[in-house]
C-alpha cells in the first residue's frame, strides 16, 4: 500500500475520536454514517463534473477529496483499506465483463 495512504488511514482512524471542534473527521463521524455517505457521493459527483468540464488540476483536487472521503468510509464501518486493495488484487487479470458476469451469477 502507498504510504501516503497508510499515513492518511491511520490520520483518519486517530481523529475519530479526536473532539469534534478540532477534527474535520472527528465532525463527519459525530454526524453519522449517513453523512459521511452523503459526502462521499457529493465529492463523486464532483469528480464526475470535473472529469467532464475541468481541467487537470481541477480533476486532481476532486479525486483526492473523493479518495479521502472514500477512506473515511471506511474507517467509519471498521474495513481496511488493505481489505479493499486485497478485493482489487483478486480482480487482477480478470475480465470486467467476466467478473462481474461471476458476481451476477452468486
Amino acid at each position: 500500500m502507498s504510504d501516503t495512504l497508510t499515513r492518511l488511514e491511520a490520520t483518519i482512524a486517530q481523529r475519530l475520536t479526536a473532539s469534534p471542534d478540532a477534527s474535520y473527521v472527528a465532525k463527519l463521524h459525530a454526524k453519522g454514517l449517513a453523512k459521511i455517505a452523503q459526502k462521499l457521493g457529493e465529492e463523486a459527483t464532483e469528480t464526475v463534473i470535473a472529469a467532464l468540464t475541468g481541467d487537470e488540476a481541477e480533476l486532481v483536487g476532486e479525486a483526492a477529496d473523493l479518495l479521502f472521503h472514500l477512506m473515511v468510509l471506511l474507517a467509519e464501518k471498521g474495513v481496511a483499506l488493505e481489505h479493499v486493495l486485497a478485493e482489487l488484487d483478486r480482480r487482477e487479470g480478470t475480465s470486467g465483463i467476466a467478473e462481474k458476469a461471476a458476481r451476477s451469477q452468486d
